[in-house]
């Protein structure tokens, strides 16, 4: 242990200065503005692969942007863990909301992080975490300690539903084939109290269209004559919640997880301040399904949550029209045993029978993926849970988390693996969000745990 934080010390500056220079490059997959950088990065991560070790890389074609994959074969008998992450980010809008720009990189101290935090788009999700695990080898085969076989791939389109993996895995079966998925793209719940995901979510997303008349119409000659399509919308969207926040959709609960209390109860003992939650947000109160607590509510329970929505005319001005089109999107965060594909025929369904006469509506889904729950009794969790404590001084806490990595359910069906969630980002690092960070404290932390995870790993495999 002490001697992977002497060469973290050592190479501190180097290792930060590595990952500015990443985070330099907008490789924001949603917007095909970037589609270059998207691109330029592939390369940036396939040559740092080839510095860190690996003895073959490569960067493969898809329909989509391209994954690069990477190995380091010691021997074939001894495990393999194959390091998943993305190199695409979030686009970076509403960009008046950042305090400095989203693609220069810049350190800041906060009360969180003392220490600093780099300032970026992709800081935390997922470049400085997935860079993490190219250190960790460097350090790894520069002292000779590599105890295992690696693999990485690492794809540039999860911010965008990870479209192409599937294709890539399903054709590439042969050379994934590992003994644990390693991923660090979640959090942990604070600095000094690290957990491991044990849970994810599920997501169906969708766009909706609602049009009235064939054209936009003048709000005074034609306004309480016709449907008006942004006011439809916005009744139609409310009555997807009713008085206790619960979701209306038909059918939607039907194959929901209940934990029982005792679960519940397990969950409860995750140290957790209302007060500091609502503070850190500047909410008056929380929100949410009646008959459950915060913690519960944005992990293992279902949600439904517009995005965005538009619609008219939203310039500087007046400008008194009724639009002939409305849209919104819309976002379905679903639990184990909740089928993406089914929730989202539930949503059209009924989307659509509860549109009135003088509109007509079109749901088009975007993408989904199934949710996740991993055992804690297994190697993987046991090696991850001992490389934390012997870094931070305490076991982890198993979470559930709200999110989202439809990947996982994926590898699990085809390539037989389970994976190991080792987040090192906190909730306050932003991301999605203008001004997302990562504090230079958790990415050295990362890059000195995740070797012990190989150690540990190995030993409990024999």
């Amino acid at each position: 242990m002490e001697n992977i934080k002497a060469y973290v010390q050592e190479h501190k500056e180097r290792f930060i200065n590595e990952l500015i220079e990443l985070l330099k490059i907008p490789s924001v997959s949603a917007d095909t503005a970037y589609s270059h950088d998207v691109f330029e990065t592939a390369d940036t991560v396939k040559a740092s692969l080839e510095k860190a070790g690996c003895d073959f890389v490569e960067i493969c074609d898809t329909p989509g942007y391209p994954i690069v994959y990477g190995e380091k074969i010691i021997d074939p008998n001894l495990p393999t863990v194959l390091v998943y992450g993305h190199y695409d980010v979030q686009p970076p809008d509403p960009m008046e909301l950042w305090t400095s720009p989203p693609f220069e990189p810049v350190i800041k101290k906060t009360d969180i992080h003392p220490e600093g935090a780099i300032f970026a788009r992709g800081a935390c999700d997922d470049k400085g975490q997935m860079y993490m695990h190219v250190k960790a080898l460097e350090y790894m085969v520069q002292s000779n300690t590599l105890p295992c076989n690696v693999k990485f791939m690492i794809e540039g389109e999860e911010e965008i539903g990870s479209k192409s993996l599937s294709w890539f895995v399903e054709r590439n079966q042969e050379k994934l084939k590992n003994d644990v998925i390693l991923i660090s793209d979640t959090g942990m719940i604070s600095n000094q109290q690290p957990s491991i995901t044990t849970g994810l979510r599920g997501l169906s997303y969708v766009e909706v269209e609602v049009t009235g008349p064939n054209r936009d119409l003048h709000s005074g000659l034609y306004g309480g004559a016709v449907a008006n399509p942004i006011n439809v919308l916005a009744k139609m969207i409310a009555s997807l919640h009713d008085e206790n926040n619960h979701i209306t959709i038909p059918g939607f609960y039907d194959n929901v997880e209940e934990l029982s209390l005792e679960e519940r109860a397990e969950m409860a003992k995750a140290p957790f301040s209302l007060e500091k939650y609502k503070n850190a947000l500047q909410l008056n109160d929380v929100y949410g399904e009646k008959g459950y607590v915060t913690n519960e509510r944005n992990s293992i329970r279902p949600t439904l949550d517009v995005n965005g929505i538009w619609g008219g005319y939203t310039g500087e001005g007046a400008k008194t029209v009724i639009a002939s089109k409305a849209f919104a999107k819309i976002s379905m965060r679903l639990v184990p045993n909740q089928d993406w594909e089914e929730i989202t025929e539930l949503f059209t369904k009924h989307f659509n029978s509860i549109a009135p006469a003088g509109v007509t509506v079109l749901v088009k889904p975007h993408h989904g993926g199934q949710g996740y729950v991993t055992p804690i009794d297994s190697i993987g969790y046991k090696a991850a849970n001992m490389a934390y404590a012997e870094t931070f001084g305490v076991p982890a806490i198993p979470v559930r988390s709200g999110g989202s990595i439809p990947i996982v359910a994926l590898f699990e069906k085809e390539l037989k693996s389970k994976t190991i969630l080792m987040g090192f980002g906190l909730d306050s690092d932003a991301i999605h969000s203008p001004n997302e960070h990562f504090g230079i404290f958790n990415y050295l932390k990362g890059i000195e745990t995740i070797p012990l995870f190989y150690k540990y790993f190995v030993e409990l495999s024999k």
